[in-house]
């Protein structure tokens, strides 16, 4: 911050002596440019897409460095995205390598073909660790500019290697959630009721279930708020979820949903969001699967049709192409 000039008519009789200097140049007020504030300015700016059931938010005000969250990134882009990336990479670095083998006098020997071509050949192969042996370093200056290629080369692989096993062994739950949760009554009580099913159809031992609402709430105060409930499940547990199964949440008195209707759940945005998780027996490892719900895909007065019929020989079967109908009462 620039510091203020003394005000002239306010200076010493002392400034006014022979000795003084004739002149003072006045003081200018030079504003400091903060630039990296204004680089910070420019990335909170970057709006973020995201959507959360029928809800999209757009959001401002984050920092959203890319490159410091590449693991992330490479994770979850699409795999032609993960390879093209690599392959540009691996095409950018050896582009690099052979301008620098280049800047070098006669840095390779047996060139060929002549020129920047065979040295973007020739780092390729170093890069790889190939060697072929028909072209070589010659000079200290290629061998230190190879020796740093062949490290960038190993760490490269180790990380793309790395990299591709997390992407193909992370585990992913194959559970089918119906397109639409129901409200019917059961036993004389309104219930709401979701299908879940293990497309997989192998073990997902003690799976459990959560069900929570998400709505927008006013308090006597005037404060909007988003909350969320909780919504007990009458079975919140599977020991061993193969097929099908079928969630239900009793609309009682003591329901968050109690008195609720489609204009009212509407209105206030409700969103359910259920999460199904369990261990996968075949690798061992945890599953989960989430499906969120707006409010205009409850289907008041509605069932869902029976999956499993007998046939003539007395065997059970399973039709999955009616898992996501419903039907009116």
């Amino acid at each position: 911050m620039a510091r203020r000039a003394a005000d002239p008519g306010s200076a010493h009789p002392a400034a006014a002596s022979p000795a003084a200097p004739a002149a003072t140049a006045a003081p200018v007020d030079v504003p400091t440019v903060d630039i990296p504030a204004k680089r910070l300015a420019r990335l909170l700016d970057m709006p973020r897409s995201l959507k959360i059931g029928q809800a999209r938010f757009v959001t401002t005000g984050l920092p959203y460095r890319k490159w410091h969250d590449l693991y992330h990134h490479f994770l979850t882009m699409r795999w032609p995205a993960f390879f093209a990336a690599f392959a540009l990479i691996y095409m950018v670095a050896n582009v690099v390598f052979a301008g620098l083998y280049q800047v070098g006098a006669h840095s390779i020997a047996d060139q060929s073909p002549p020129g920047f071509l065979g040295a973007f050949f020739f780092s390729v192969e170093t890069l790889a660790t190939v060697g072929y042996g028909d072209m070589h370093p010659q000079t200290i200056y290629a061998h230190v500019v190879a020796s740093v290629e062949i490290f960038s080369g190993l760490s490269g692989l180790a990380v793309f290697t790395g990299l591709t096993f997390t992407r193909f062994s992370r585990p992913r739950a194959k559970i089918l959630f119906a397109r639409n949760p129901i409200v019917r009554p059961i036993d004389g009580v309104q219930t709401l009721m979701i299908r879940a099913a293990n497309a997989r159809l192998n073990v997902i031992s003690e799976a459990n279930a959560k069900l929570r609402l998400m709505r927008i709430e006013v308090s006597a105060e005037g404060y909007e708020n988003r909350k969320l409930h909780d919504l007990k499940l009458v079975r919140e547990q599977h020991p061993i979820f193969v097929l099908g199964w079928n969630l239900t949440h009793q609309i009682d008195a003591s329901s968050p949903l109690y008195n609720e209707t489609a204009e009212t759940l509407t209105a206030a945005e409700a969103t359910l969001i259920l999460t199904i998780e369990g261990i996968d027996e075949t690798t061992s490892q945890v599953m989960r699967g989430r499906h969120i719900y707006g409010a205009d895909t409850i289907r008041w007065q509605h069932r869902y049709p029976d999956l499993i019929q007998i046939d003539e020989q007395g065997v059970l079967r399973i039709d999955y192409n009616k898992f996501h109908d419903v039907e009116p009462l």
